[in-house]
């Protein structure tokens, strides 16, 4: 029997690098609100997970019957990432044990398989796990200015991506001791990582794509128009 699986979405940014009149998770994908695409996709892969959603105290936005979960719950999100997750997790009534994945509401690619997959990995490893992928360009270092000073080995080199997935305990104390050392956490995985743990690298798809720059949201149409396209055709 399979674990208790909370889903903690962070939803409360302003997108400012959009350039757009709303938060980004509300630009119109394919005809529906970005936010709306991710939520389908981790509902296909488990509809029985409970969500925290988080989400900013003045978002107009959001509408409720978007949310396909019937176990979901709205939480205050925070100024930063780290702080919206940490009041999810204040929120739930959760065991220590139970899993928790973590997911970016800007990453409405990410496929079924890809979400299985990283909950078993998180099944399985005491340290967590995480969706990343290798490197596969030449890395460089740059100065100040921006000019290039030299070049980066890429050998063991992941793009961190997410879900990134732990158990409730774990994360909460990771995070706690990072807000407590006053250390902005980028990732869920960084911050367990500062623990002495090492989250298992899970490869997937180069296709789970954050939307972040305007070029993103067309990027991001094509891929899901291609995923159900090869969909489609295996049926």
């Amino acid at each position: 029997m399979s674990d208790p699986l909370w889903l903690v979405v962070p939803a409360a940014g302003q997108g400012r690098r959009m350039e757009a009149d709303r938060p980004k998770q509300y630009l119109t994908l394919l005809g529906r609100p970005l936010l709306v695409h991710t939520l389908e996709r981790l509902y296909s892969a488990f509809p029985d997970a409970r969500l925290m959603l988080c989400l900013d105290d003045d978002d107009h936005w959001f509408a409720e019957e978007w949310v396909p979960f019937a176990d979901w719950q709205r939480v205050t999100g925070g100024e930063e990432r780290m702080d919206s997750v940490l009041n999810a997790l204040a929120a739930i009534d959760a065991g220590d044990d139970d899993l928790v994945l973590v997911h970016d509401v800007a990453r409405p690619c990410v496929t079924r398989e890809d979400l299985l997959a990283l909950h078993q990995a998180v099944q399985r490893h005491a340290a967590g796990a995480l969706l990343a992928m290798p490197v596969a360009d030449t890395m460089k270092r740059a100065s100040p200015s921006g000019a290039s000073l030299c070049s980066e080995p890429r050998d063991a080199l992941w793009h961190a991506l997410t879900p990134q997935g732990f158990r409730y305990r774990q994360l909460h104390r990771a995070l706690v001791e990072a807000r407590n050392r006053h250390t902005l956490v980028t990732d869920e995985a960084s911050a367990v990582e500062a623990l002495g743990d090492a989250p298992q690298l899970v490869s997937g798809r180069r296709d789970n794509l954050k939307v972040t720059h305007p070029d993103d949201l067309a990027l991001a149409a094509a891929i899901l128009t291609s995923q159900r396209a090869t969909t489609e055709r295996s049926l």
